[in-house]
């Protein structure tokens, strides 16, 4: 590359970004790689992708650039946006070397951060510092970045709690496709990834692009296709009017915007997303088999309660042991107490000792349920500290507590820190149920991101969960701080089968909480077969969220199949890429995890409803090498799968064998499952 024409490659991808000359810099190019080019092909490049001037326009080229402004010509969404009190500000940037620009009449100065991963992943960030002599406002620094006119289609989610990740498509027509989240969390309706493509994009087919705002406060990501002919994706963090504000000489620093192409589909960019983040992910070692209490036995805790469940628990092969909500001073119900982080000496006369030296002795590792960002006005808490509380209204009976005061900070960072200090807690699980709903978002976050990070640099071998009213807060700005997510507050396993598929396109698998629920649903009513139950929860880091001593013993037995079957199964569900079928009929889905070498995979084929015609759709297996054969037997995952076929097909139960290409192109005939079942497939390289 020249100096200022930079070519960045990486995994089949390509970024041209041109920073010559006086302007701001422009990205020529991000999508499929385009080869080891010469300085003068990159220069051709740049100049052959100069738009025209067209009628009743700007007297010069518009060329998206990193910081489009109104300067430049650019009428749309504006990334990049400030203001002095009392005095709007148009920017007309120049560049000031490499990918910082300046303003000096306006005294603001923007540097855009940008990388490309080895895995292809695409990240910017901008950098705005106010070099005048007044105070800088900042409304807006978001990123955006130019996408080809052929990506017409957008994917995004929405959701609410317990039904989260609920997949939404449409075909924008010019102006803006806008999604803002305004919660202080992301939210159970969060966009996660917006990604457009070429029409008719699915799993295995067709070329996309997405964006992630790596932040888990406000933000706002958008398409924007112009009338002007140009098109945009755009993502950051959503600042509330002066939430931002820099004295002369300070800097702000938005969150990174990850972006994402793929010619394969949307699993492509699952691909790069994943393979990314096992790159700097903290998971060094297996994810433990996980028990929760909190379905098992709710506000309802004593010893005498819970020995029983920590027994049977360590019977059926559990390897952590997570005492949910309930456990501190005067906490008899979700109405008050929380905030005071002592343990309950009515409930717990001597401490968690003899809880953890039962849970220990058995050979399980401990965790404990905490929500410090939040406290009910019913607590010694809030009677003491009224001034740490944000905003008027409750949820949940809940206020949220001001984490940027430095009182307040000092306070639940000591708390935890004693409690860590004195009892041997392997997990925290660090819940947040409430939105904030206050301005003051920005501030909220980083001193959450600060106390994650002074807890884990002070107790390093304690794994945090991020659970916000179940899927609320997941995001790849929280992901690096902790060490699992909870995926949902549901354990339903049809409302799960959605929201592990759509979830998984940005989290890999070992960070998933995936829980195995009492038959009877606690978010929505409705009952499950056990093996469907097993089948769902096998495919994220598993759990238990269930009274098991009120389970039968052929229950009981078939829990224990399912704990082994995980055991001896999660270097490959944890390590491999995770394949998701596109099928004609949405009631049948398949889906799976490939070894990184193909010699082995696990796929769940799921009947979510009935099937539209009396045979459902072949089973195809994607992923697989084509020039290899495998042999494809049924797992028994403890409990078998209810049918309704007089005859199973003439493949089962002992098996096919075929070539990964055949597998993947022809398949073979489905079982007939009854709806909301499941079977699980294992294929072995032969």
């Amino acid at each position: 590359m020249t100096e200022l024409l930079h070519h960045l490659r990486a995994a089949g991808v390509s970024a041209v970004i041109d920073a010559r000359g006086t302007g701001v810099p422009r990205v020529v190019h991000w999508g499929r790689d385009l080869g080891d080019l010469p300085d003068e092909d990159l220069a051709a490049l740049a100049a052959a992708t100069v738009p025209a001037v067209p009628p009743s326009s700007v007297d010069h080229p518009l060329a998206v650039s990193l910081v489009p402004t109104l300067a430049s010509g650019w009428s749309g969404r504006p990334a990049v946006a400030v203001h002095r009190p009392g005095a709007p500000l148009d920017l007309d940037l120049r560049s000031a070397g490499g990918f910082a620009t300046l303003d000096a009449a306006a005294g603001v100065a923007v540097e855009t951060e940008v990388e490309l991963t080895p895995q292809g992943v695409l990240r910017l960030r901008q950098i705005v510092s106010n070099v005048g002599s007044a105070p800088l406002a900042v409304d807006s620094a978001a990123v955006v970045v130019p996408v080809p006119d052929r990506a017409r289609e957008v994917l995004d989610f929405s959701g609410l709690w317990s039904h989260e990740r609920r997949p939404q498509r449409h075909r924008p027509p010019h102006g803006v496709w806008s999604r803002e989240s305004r919660h202080g969390r992301p939210g159970h309706d969060d966009a996660l990834l917006l990604t457009v493509g070429v029409p008719g994009f699915g799993f295995r087919h067709g070329e996309v692009w997405a964006a992630h705002v790596a932040w888990s406060g406000d933000s706002v990501s958008w398409l924007e296709r112009s009338s002007l002919g140009v098109s945009v994706l755009g993502g950051g963090e959503l600042l509330a009017p002066g939430e931002v504000t820099l004295a002369p000489g300070e800097s702000y620093t938005g969150p990174w915007t990850v972006l994402v192409w793929s010619d394969a589909g949307l699993d492509g960019l699952s691909d790069r997303l994943h393979a990314w983040i096992r790159s700097w992910s903290a998971i060094d070692r297996p994810r433990p088999l996980v028990l929760n209490t909190w379905e098992a036995v709710y506000f309802d805790h004593s010893l005498e309660r819970l020995e029983p469940l920590v027994d049977a628990a360590a019977a059926v092969g559990v390897e952590r042991f997570v005492l949910d909500d309930g456990w501190f001073r005067g906490r008899g119900d979700d109405t008050r107490a929380l905030g005071d982080w002592f343990v309950d000496a009515d409930k717990w006369p001597d401490g968690l000792t003899p809880l953890i030296e039962r849970v220990t002795g058995a050979g399980m590792e401990f965790g404990l349920w905490v929500e410090p960002e939040m406290v009910n006005p019913d607590s010694d808490l809030a009677r003491e500290h009224p001034e740490w509380l944000v905003g008027a209204g409750t949820w949940r009976h809940q206020r949220v507590l001001d984490l940027t005061q430095p009182a307040a900070f000092d306070h639940v960072r000591d708390r935890l820190d004693a409690l860590l200090s004195e009892y041997p807690i392997a997990y925290l699980k660090w819940d947040h149920n409430r939105d904030l709903l206050a301005s003051g978002a920005h501030g909220q976050t980083r001193a959450l991101y600060r106390l994650l990070a002074a807890l884990r640099a002070d107790h390093t071998t304690v794994e945090i969960e991020s659970c916000a009213s179940g899927g609320a807060r997941i995001d790849l700005g929280i992901l690096p701080l902790v060490d699992r997510v909870w995926t949902s507050d549901t354990n339903d396993p049809l409302e799960r089968q959605s929201i592990q598929r759509w979830t998984g396109l940005v989290i890999p698998p070992e960070y998933l909480g995936s829980h195995l629920g009492a038959a009877r649903a606690h978010t929505t009513g409705r009952t499950a077969t056990l093996s469907f139950r097993l089948v769902t929860a096998l495919f994220g880091h598993a759990g238990i969220e269930w009274d098991l001593t009120r389970a039968s013993a052929d229950e009981l037995a078939a829990v224990t199949r399912w704990t082994a079957l995980y055991r001896s199964s999660r270097a490959l569900l944890h390590g491999g890429v995770v394949v998701r079928g596109d099928s004609s009929d949405p009631a049948w889905i398949t889906h799976g995890v490939v070894a990184p070498d193909r010699s082995e995979a696990l796929f769940a084929v799921v009947a979510l409803g009935t099937a539209e015609g009396a045979l459902p759709p072949a089973v195809r297996l994607p992923g697989l090498d084509p020039e290899r054969s495998y042999r494809v037997t049924v797992v028994d995952v403890g409990a078998e799968p209810t049918v309704v076929q007089p005859r199973p097909p003439a493949w089962w139960p002992g098996g096919v064998t075929a070539s990964g290409r055949v597998l993947a192109e022809v398949g073979f005939a489905a079982p007939l499952l009854a709806p909301e079942n499941a079977v699980l497939l294992r294929c072995e390289a032969v």
